[in-house]
């Protein structure tokens, strides 16, 4: 049995912190195995990984976005917008010339 570097031991223990990654993640093994023989076809597999990667995508979106919410700091309701200092440097966009 091959011995596991530092590195896989620190991916496995962000894996278990992470569920439903690690779960998604044997998915994807999963496919590129063809573990249950079940796709035959190409067009079954890339469906398959695209429907994982789209399910891989929302979850990771989702744990990032809870663990971001808590190190936003909270303006009280009371508290002024936040607005740009100084002014701004553009006029705007010339109009163009009329064509005849």
């Amino acid at each position: 049995m091959p011995t596991l570097s530092a590195a896989d031991h620190r991916l496995m223990e962000q894996l278990n912190r992470h569920p439903d990654l690690k779960a998604r993640m044997e998915s994807l093994i999963a496919v590129v195995e063809d573990a249950g023989d079940d796709l035959i076809k190409a067009d079954a597999a890339e469906r398959r990984v695209i429907e994982e990667l789209r399910q891989m995508g929302n979850e990771v979106l989702t744990g990032w976005a809870s663990t971001r919410a808590g190190k936003i700091p909270v303006l009280p309701a009371d508290a002024p917008p936040l607005r740009r200092a100084g002014k701004k440097s553009s006029i705007g966009t010339p109009r163009s010339e009329k064509s005849t």
